[in-house]
Order: C-alpha cells, then sequence, then structure tokens
C-alpha cells in the first residue's frame, strides 16, 4: 500500500512539474520581443505637374474645365540588407530648361528643379548605393531618371516589362521606352514580392493604370504599416468614389486592385500615402529627414 501511494505521489509531482516547465517556456517566450530592421524611408522631389485638363482624371465629366497641381515624388528606402528607389519622378531634362514645359495636346505643364544625383547627397549616397530601383508604372512622370541607375536591378512586373519593351512601344512610345532602355539587370515579376525576404519592403501587383502597376507596403518600426499608391489614386475622390482615369489601360483591373488595395490598408490598418497628391507630399519628411 506504501508503495502504491508513493508512486501515486511521484507521478502527481511529475505531472505538476511539467505543467509549471511548459508554463515557464510559454511565458518566457511570450517576453521574447522582436525587432524589427531598421527601414528608413526618405522622401525627394521628382518635380511638379500642372494638369491643365483634369477632366482625364475621370471617366466622365465630374472635373471638366478644373486644373490642379500635382506632386512628383521619388523615395529611397534604406534597409540593413540595401537600398530600394522607388519611380523617378519627371525627366532631367527639365531641370536645364529653367522654366516649365508644356507638352503638345496642352494638357500637361511639367517642371523639376534638382537631379536625383544632386538629392542623393543630402542623405550621404550616390546612384552606386542603390541596389534595387522599382517604378510603380512606366509613364514618363515615374521612370525620368531610372537610366542613371542602370547598374541596379529593376523589380518589374513581367506584365509591365512585356508592355514597355515591345516593339509597339518602341516605335509608338519611343521616349517611355527610352526612359527605361538602360535598365538592363531586371528582375521581372509575377506578382507580389518581398524585396528583402523580411515582410518589411513589399511591392504588390496592381494591375489597370498600365498592365503591371505596382504599389509598395512598408512595415516602419515605428509608423508601422505604410502604402505607397504610385498612380492607382491620384486624388482624394478617386479613393472615395472609385473614379479611374480615361486613360488607364484597363479599367475593371484598376477597379479591382482598389478592392485589393483597400483591403489591405484595413487590414493593416495601414498609412495611405497617395503619391500626387500635393497635400500628402508636404505632410511627409523630406530627406535627409525620414520615415521609421
Amino acid at each position: 500500500m506504501m508503495i502504491k501511494n508513493v508512486l501515486i505521489i511521484t507521478v502527481l509531482f511529475a505531472a505538476f512539474s511539467c505543467k509549471e516547465n511548459k508554463k515557464e517556456s510559454k511565458d518566457s517566450s511570450a517576453a521574447i520581443e522582436v525587432v524589427k530592421p531598421e527601414v528608413k524611408l526618405y522622401t525627394f522631389d521628382g518635380g511638379t505637374v500642372m494638369v491643365n485638363n483634369l477632366e482625364l482624371f475621370s471617366q466622365d465629366t465630374t472635373y471638366q474645365g478644373q486644373t490642379k497641381e500635382f506632386a512628383d515624388p521619388f523615395y529611397v528606402i534604406s534597409h540593413p540588407k540595401g537600398n530600394l528607389m522607388w519611380d523617378a519622378g519627371l525627366p532631367e531634362g527639365l531641370i536645364a530648361m529653367g522654366e516649365p514645359y508644356t507638352e503638345p495636346s496642352g494638357s500637361f505643364t511639367v517642371s523639376r528643379k534638382d537631379s536625383v544625383v544632386n538629392q542623393l547627397k543630402s542623405i550621404g549616397m550616390s546612384p552606386a548605393d542603390i541596389k534595387y530601383i522599382a517604378l510603380s508604372h512606366t509613364h514618363f512622370d515615374h521612370s525620368g531618371h531610372a537610366n542613371v541607375f542602370k547598374d541596379a536591378t529593376w523589380l518589374v512586373q513581367k506584365n509591365e516589362y512585356d508592355f514597355i519593351t515591345s516593339e509597339e512601344a518602341q516605335k509608338n512610345n519611343a521616349d517611355l521606352y527610352n526612359a527605361i532602355k538602360e535598365l538592363t539587370v531586371t528582375e521581372q515579376l509575377n506578382g507580389e514580392h518581398d524585396v528583402f525576404g523580411d515582410g518589411t519592403v513589399i511591392i504588390k501587383s496592381m494591375p489597370g493604370h498600365t498592365p503591371g502597376h505596382q504599389v509598395l507596403y512598408l512595415d516602419l518600426a515605428e509608423t508601422g504599416s505604410v502604402l505607397l499608391t504610385g498612380d492607382l489614386y491620384h486624388l482624394y475622390e478617386n479613393r472615395e468614389n472609385r473614379g479611374v482615369p480615361i486613360f488607364n489601360f484597363n479599367v475593371e483591373q484598376t477597379l479591382n486592385s482598389m478592392t485589393e488595395f483597400e483591403a489591405l490598408a484595413k487590414e493593416n490598418n495601414a498609412r495611405v500615402i497617395m503619391q500626387h497628391s500635393k497635400e500628402d507630399f508636404n505632410k511627409m519628411p523630406k530627406a535627409p529627414e525620414y520615415l521609421k
């Protein structure tokens, strides 16, 4: 009888010890803090776009007779594993012109005051420090200084690459093709791409504005989730009313991308930065200051 009692006590003690160890292990793991890598978002001035015919930015007459000035920033995302340039502003040839230029259709008047090389100096960088370049899309106001980074790896959706390098594009949109033709080191993407493999800098495929349009998701240590829109939206009203510019490549794809974007923004409680919005541009810290 004594042996049986001893056995029971031994079993109970072992079971109790096991529970305590599991509890201690669980508590210990809960105390481990996940430290995010230091990611910095630098904002630069890639020029100004005066839209003389805002009606282009809807499928109807919503903006008939209206004009609006757009910002045209570009960004550098600094990560311990390398630097990514997101978008490339307006053509640098505008700098030497000294005054705004109105393109032949009269729809846009554009200007740019400073080069990418000069602006990078403010954060102690040169083109050689940029490991990756990614354009939200290949329109003229997002690819201006892209060729300066011919040694960087161009992260581009395959659909966009095929579109801009096609014989038709080279023939009918030579200026757009020429703006990226020196980006010969490419990584062609088919959808989402985690740039540094840790979830802090993710390219999201959101076609419609162009065949391979993309947006950028950032997970910053202090600010939290941030989304750079590219040209998915140009105006606050576009986002509120799901308005689609008349010149978009595909309206249905654009609307689907908007739905996906809003779900992503809501799920991550993300700060949305509308790239062409002067209001959003003015709120951002400018290089050498940064968002972290």
